[in-house]
């Protein structure tokens, strides 16, 4: 942004957790190329909180009100999952971009509707997947693109998180009406995303789940088997149920073995690359790892939107680019309550998983696996 270029107008809606820990914090990073105007919450208290603690001067609880009196240039949605359609709408409509909190919306359906009102040259809405913008992911992307690395060929994505039953307790958890599912819709959705951007597109997933401890509709554990389009296959874990808490992504070429290990971010230490046995060049190897060590990050995320927007330019983590991990988790769930592989191009609008992440189905993914089970007895 040039130095004449007024601040970019930005309006928060939802002061949770993750606008307070998240958002905010980013927000105050990128200094003058940005004004937040306004906070906007449902609970009048929660928004004058957020709002005084950062100098916020705009509070409301109504976001028609608060998109007709502050016009924001850039409307920021981090509500629970539920509000996400709603309130990308609206903003889309009154003319400000809009970046979203995961997960984007509780379906395909939802997302392509968002999309279709989307304008050429902006508003555009985009979903916050902030694992793709650390300086080693970029990285090894281009390294995957120039075929540095050679063919991948096998990958691991592991989300082992753990969720106590008192999480759960928040009424808008693990309910597939509000939150959309359980760890493979709310949890593992960054790394599955950061997998996806860095191998592309996949061809056909077989996954299985269940719910096995917590008091919730929805899994709280699920398993897949993922075919990727370059031949690659891959295995992916999305769980709340592991005390020893890790985020894990593995990636085998033909070339190397690139992993990352974290828990909600990483940067550079977190990284490790193993050359071949075949691979002894030393200076080859030397290049592999990033300099620079940018951790992923919403602030990261954030500088990439704003340069969209200077451009009138869709930005990363929108469009088809932010759909495509919705569609592997909505294939993940119609594997999974279903028996059976699902192909990416089965996803269309005459199939029922298109429009709800459970098939419309009964609500507990438990119930109707063991209907599945003791059809095939």
């Amino acid at each position: 942004m040039s130095e004449s270029s007024p601040p970019v107008r930005v309006a928060v809606v939802g002061a949770g957790g993750i606008a307070r820990v998240a958002h905010l914090p980013a927000l105050a990073a990128a200094g003058d190329a940005v004004q937040v105007v306004a906070v906007c919450d449902v609970d009048s208290g929660r928004a004058d909180e957020l709002a005084e603690a950062h100098g916020v001067p705009g509070r409301y609880t109504v976001l028609a009100d608060m998109l007709a009196r502050e016009s924001p240039d850039l409307v920021v949605v981090a509500t629970p999952p539920v509000a996400h359609r709603e309130a990308v709408l609206a903003s889309l409509d009154a003319g400000a971009w809009v970046w979203c909190e995961k997960p984007p919306t509780l379906s395909l359906a939802e997302y392509d509707e968002i999309t279709s009102r989307e304008r050429d040259g902006g508003p555009y809405a985009a979903y916050v997947f902030q694992h793709r913008f650390g300086g080693a992911a970029r990285r090894l992307r281009r390294h995957i693109a120039d075929g540095e690395l050679g063919r991948p060929l096998v990958a691991v994505c592991n989300t082992l998180w753990y969720r106590g039953h008192d999480y759960f307790e928040v009424p808008w958890r693990g309910r597939w009406e509000t939150e959309g599912g359980g760890p493979t819709m709310g949890h593992g959705i960054h790394q599955m995303d950061l997998l996806l951007h860095l191998l592309g597109d996949w061809h056909e997933v077989h996954a299985v789940a269940a719910t096995l401890d917590r008091r919730v509709q929805t899994e709280d554990v699920s398993f897949a088997i993922v075919r990727f389009t370059s031949g690659a296959i891959g295995s992916i874990v999305n769980s709340v149920l592991s005390p020893r808490e890790t985020s894990y992504l593995r990636l085998d070429f033909t070339d190397a073995t690139v992993e990352v290990e974290h828990l909600y971010g990483y940067d550079d230490s977190h990284w490790r690359w193993t050359p071949a046995p075949h691979v002894t060049d030393s200076g080859r190897i030397a290049g592999w790892a990033p300099a620079g060590n940018t951790p992923s990050s919403h602030r990261a995320q954030l500088a990439a939107l704003l340069a969209a927007m200077a451009a009138g330019e869709r930005p990363p983590a929108a469009g088809a680019d932010g759909r495509r991990v919705l569609e592997l988790i909505t294939g993940m769930y119609q594997s999974a309550l279903t028996g059976r592989p699902v192909t990416r191009a089965e996803l269309d609008e005459g199939n029922p998983f298109y429009h709800s992440l459970n098939g419309g189905d009964p609500p507990n993914a438990t119930d109707r696996l063991q209907q599945e089970e003791t059809g095939r007895a």
